[in-house]
This record gives structure tokens, sequence and C-alpha cells, in this order.
């Protein structure tokens, strides 16, 4: 791990009498260790010099992609406490709804996935959120591939509905719905985009609790445009 770690630390590469000066290792066993590691892929040899190769890279990617991951379960989870709701984290990508982290307690549920959210997204929160943020050719795209189906008797009842609704959606301003998609319970998305990528942060409550809806999805964008410099490039990944 020292050799990985200070041939990192040489861009232009770095040769063995070197790697093994600054590691503090004996030549020989340095020399071992950059063999099994340039077998191992996890160093390259150019011209007596030591690179990272690809397994290195690939764990460095993975790293990266891990402390992004966790930058917002971080948020998710400060914004659950802080406002005393489930939160969701979810973005559109390749014709396909991902919710990609839920944030709850024991005290406040996160609402169970009876039907499957990528196929009904006209129903909740987050997806009219996300079909909002999509141009029309994208969403009548979506809704070719996953059309309007009543799920409860508050259902958007047909495409052409649903698509006049998203029509009047005010750019970024939080979506609601009331219990189109699980009978008591009430939901709020904001939406966030960054470059290319729709995305949005969401919360639901009890139906008993819907006055507090409105108030809590305007802390909660509140919340999120505060903190979008930081979460920028973990969402738009």
């Amino acid at each position: 791990m020292r050799l990985l770690e200070c041939v990192a630390e040489h861009e232009c590469g770095a040769p063995a009498k070197q790697l093994a000066r600054e590691t503090g290792l004996a030549l020989p066993t340095a020399y071992h260790l950059l063999r099994t590691l340039v077998h191992e892929g996890y160093l390259r040899r150019d011209k007596g010099l030591f690179f990272l190769g690809e397994a290195a890279e690939r764990l460095s990617s993975t790293g990266a992609a891990q402390k992004r991951r966790s930058t917002v379960v971080d948020a998710l989870a400060h914004w659950r406490d802080s406002i005393g709701v489930p939160v969701y984290y979810a973005v559109y990508r390749d014709g396909e709804i991902e919710v990609m982290c839920v944030s709850d307690t024991p005290g406040n549920p996160a609402v169970e996935e009876w039907a499957d959210f990528r196929e009904t997204g006209h129903a909740h929160a987050i997806g009219q959120c996300l079909l909002s943020q999509l141009d029309v050719e994208a969403r009548r795209d979506h809704l070719s591939r996953y059309p309007v189906q009543s799920i409860t008797p508050y259902t958007v009842r047909d495409n052409l509905t649903l698509l006049r609704r998203l029509e009047r959606m005010r750019r970024m301003q939080p979506v609601t719905e009331r219990q189109e998609y699980a009978l008591g319970t009430v939901c709020a998305a904001i939406p966030i985009t960054v470059g290319t990528t729709a995305a949005t942060m969401a919360l639901s409550l009890p139906v008993h609790q819907e006055d507090r809806l409105l108030l809590a999805a305007q802390r909660l964008q509140s919340e999120v445009g505060r903190k979008l410099g930081s979460l920028a490039l973990s969402i738009s990944i």
C-alpha cells in the first residue's frame, strides 16, 4: 500500500530505487512487491518508471463513487432529522426513474414501494417532478413505455391529463400529490437540475399531517439550495 501511495504521488512515474528509498523498503523487497503489483495490474512499468495501473484506477473510481454517495446519504439523514420526515433522492437516467437513496426512521417510515416506482412515475411526486423536468418528446417516450394506470382512486386517469398537468407545473416549484400512489400518504418533491441531469429530493407524510406538507417542502428546498454546491458533483454522476 505504501508503494501504491508513493507511485500515486509521482504523476510522471518513478524508478524502483526512488520508490524504495521514499517508502523505506529494502531494494530487493521493493523490486519483489513492484513486480507483483505490475503482474496484478495495480501498477504498470514503462521505460523503467512505475505508474498506477488500471486496477488501481478502478479502485480509485470506486472509492470516489462511494464518497459521492456518502455525501448524499449524510445530507438526506440530516434533513430527515431536522425536518422530521422521510427523505428521498431520485434521478431520471437513461429513460428510467431511479430512486437512489431513502432516509427514514421507525417513527417516520418511508412509503412502501408496493407498486414499482419506475412504472408508476405518473402517480407519485418523485416521478411527476422528474417528468416535469423533461421535454415534451421525452415525456411522451416515457409514457409510451409506462402508460398511466389508476392505482388508487386519486391517481391521474390518462396520459393526456398527466401531460397537461406537467405543462402547468411552474419551474422550480415543489410538486405535490395526495394519495395518488399510496392511500393515507401525501408527498412533495423538489426539482433539481444539475447540468443535464434531472433529479429530485422528496418527502412524504401521513395524510393526517397534510397541513405540514407545503411548509416541510419549502424548508427542504431551502436546505437543498444551501447545500447544492457541494452536492452537485454527487448528483450529476
